[in-house]
C-alpha cells in the first residue's frame, strides 16, 4: 500500500490539464469486445482501473497495448473465459462486462463487483434489464450468470425504477445487437453515456437519444471500428482542481474541460461567491476570495454529481458559516468524515445530512482513503492544515486520478509518495 506525505499550508498556482474520463474510460474498454476489429481509443486515464481492466480482457485472450494515453484493444482472437476474482473484486465497473459479454456471447458468468465503499449499490436494475432482453439470470454464491434464450435476445421496452448510470450502459451494451428495437426510459443522462452512444455509433450501432430520459437501439449484427474515439474530458478530475483552486489557491488555470458538464457545480461555486472566469475550454480560479455557506444536493445529472460532494468538502469549510450536504444518491458516502475530524475539521453526518462549519484550526493528521473521492477531499483539507498529514490507502486515490503528483507538482505542490511493505503486525 502507498502512502501520501503531504505537508501542510501549500497554495496551488500555475495551470493543470484535465485527462480523460475515468467513468467513461471503464465502460468503453469493456464495450470494444463487441467490435470485430481492432479498436483504438485516445485520452484515456493512466489509472489502476484500467489497468484492472486490461488484465480482465487479457483473460480473454483479448490483447491491449497502452502508451501516453492511447489503448489498443484487439478483440478478434476473444475467447469465453471465466474472468479474475481480484480484478473484479477490486473494480465495481467491472460489472460493464456483463452487458458486454451478454451481447458478444449470448451469455456471461461475472463475480459480484468491488469498487469504493460508499455504501450499497445494487445490480437489481441491470438483472431486470436483462431479463426484459430474454435472459435468464441465476445467482450462485457471489456470481451471477445470465444466458439469453435460444434465440438470442430481443429488444424490449425497459422502464428503469429509479436513474441508474450503470443499469444504462449494461443494458445499452448487452441491447446493441439484440435483435428488433430497445427502448430504455428513465435512463441516466449522464456525459459518460453519450460518449460511450457515440462510440458505439461510429462502429456501426444505432443509438437514438443519448443524454436524454429515453434511449432507443436498433440492434445491428455488427460493429467495427473505423477511426480513433477520444474520451471525454473527467468532470470529476475537473471539478476537483477547481475546489481545491478556490478554496486553497492563488491563480489557478484548469484546462480541458467541458463546461457545460460542470454546470450545477459551477454554479453552486458561484452561489458560495468563488470569482470565476469561464472560456471555451477552460476555467480560470483567481481565489482569495470571502465564501459563503450553502446547501449542496447531489442528484443524478445534470444535477449536482455525487463524485463530486467529498472534494467540496475543504471549500465548504472555509465558508463563513454552516453549509450542508445531502447526498440522495449514496448517503453512506461519508468516509471522510471522520478523518476529517481528526484534523480539526467542524463536520458531522446525522440523519443523511452532512453539516460542515468554518473551520480555521486544521492540523495534519494520520488518516486513511476509505475510497476515491473521501481520499482526495483529505488530500484537499492537508493542503489547508499546518504540519504534516500522511494519507493512508493513498492507493484509493491513485485509481481514481490520473498523475495526481505530477499535475500537482505543476500547480506548485509537492507531494511525496512511499510504499509500505510492512506486514501486519511488523513494527
Amino acid at each position: 500500500m502507498k502512502k501520501m506525505i503531504v505537508k501542510g499550508e501549500q497554495k496551488l498556482t500555475g495551470e493543470v490539464t484535465v485527462g480523460g474520463a475515468k467513468n467513461s474510460a471503464v465502460a468503453l474498454i469493456p464495450a470494444a469486445i463487441l467490435a470485430e476489429t481492432p479498436v483504438k481509443l485516445d485520452s484515456v486515464p493512466d489509472i489502476l482501473d484500467v489497468h484492472n481492466l486490461m488484465i480482465i480482457l487479457r483473460s480473454m485472450n483479448v490483447e491491449s497495448h497502452f502508451n501516453h494515453g492511447v489503448l489498443e484493444i484487439d478483440p478478434t482472437q476473444i475467447k469465453k473465459a471465466p474472468l479474475p476474482g481480484d480484478a473484479i473484486r477490486s473494480l465495481r465497473a467491472s460489472y460493464y462486462f456483463m452487458g458486454a459479454l451478454l451481447g458478444k456471447f449470448g451469455e456471461a458468468t461475472v463475480g459480484f463487483p468491488g469498487g469504493d465503499d460508499i455504501g450499497p449499490r445494487p445490480i437489481d436494475q441491470h438483472i431486470k434489464g436483462f431479463k426484459a432482453l430474454g435472459a435468464v439470470v441465476e445467482e450462485e454464491g457471489n456470481k451471477v450468470h445470465i444466458k439469453a434464450g435460444s434465440e438470442g435476445l430481443k429488444g424490449a421496452r425497459i422502464f428503469f425504477d429509479l436513474v441508474s448510470v450503470g443499469a444504462t450502459i449494461n443494458v445499452l451494451l448487452a441491447a446493441v445487437m439484440a435483435k428488433g428495437t430497445t427502448i430504455m426510459e428513465n435512463a441516466a443522462k449522464e456525459p459518460e453515456i453519450v460518449d460511450l452512444a457515440t462510440f458505439l455509433n461510429n462502429m456501426g450501432a444505432k443509438i437514438r437519444g443519448a443524454g436524454t430520459d429515453v434511449i432507443r437501439i436498433e440492434g445491428v449484427d455488427s460493429l467495427k471500428a473505423t477511426n480513433t474515439h477520444t474520451v471525454i474530458p473527467d468532470r470529476i478530475e475537473a471539478g476537483t482542481y477547481l475546489a481545491f483552486a478556490a478554496a486553497n489557491g492563488n491563480g489557478v488555470l484548469v484546462k480541458n474541460v467541458i463546461t457545460e458538464h460542470l454546470d450545477p457545480f459551477i454554479a453552486k461555486l458561484q452561489e458560495m461567491g468563488v470569482r470565476l472566469e469561464i472560456n471555451e475550454d477552460s476555467i480560470y480560479v483567481p481565489g482569495g476570495d470571502l465564501l459563503a455557506p450553502v446547501t449542496v444536493k447531489t442528484a443524478p445529472y445534470p444535477g449536482f454529481a455525487t463524485d463530486l460532494q467529498q472534494p467540496i468538502t475543504p471549500l465548504l469549510l472555509k465558508a463563513k458559516g454552516t453549509s450542508q450536504v445531502i447526498d440522495t444518491l449514496y448517503p453512506g458516502r461519508v468516509l471522510h468524515i471522520k478523518e476529517m475530524q481528526s484534523m480539526g475539521a467542524n463536520i458531522s453526518s446525522k440523519d443523511g445530512i452532512i453539516t460542515i462549519k468554518n473551520s480555521e484550526s486544521l492540523i495534519g493528521s494520520e488518516v486513511s482513503a476509505g475510497e476515491i473521492r473521501a481520499g482526495v477531499s483529505l488530500l484537499g483539507l492537508a493542503l489547508m492544515s499546518k504540519g504534516t498529514t500522511v494519507i493512508n490507502n493513498a492507493d484509493n486515490i491513485l485509481r481514481g486520478y490520473e498523475r495526481i503528483i505530477d499535475k500537482l507538482r505543476g500547480l506548485s505542490i509537492k507531494i511525496e509518495i512511499i510504499t509500505d511493505n510492512r506486514e501486519d503486525g511488523d513494527k
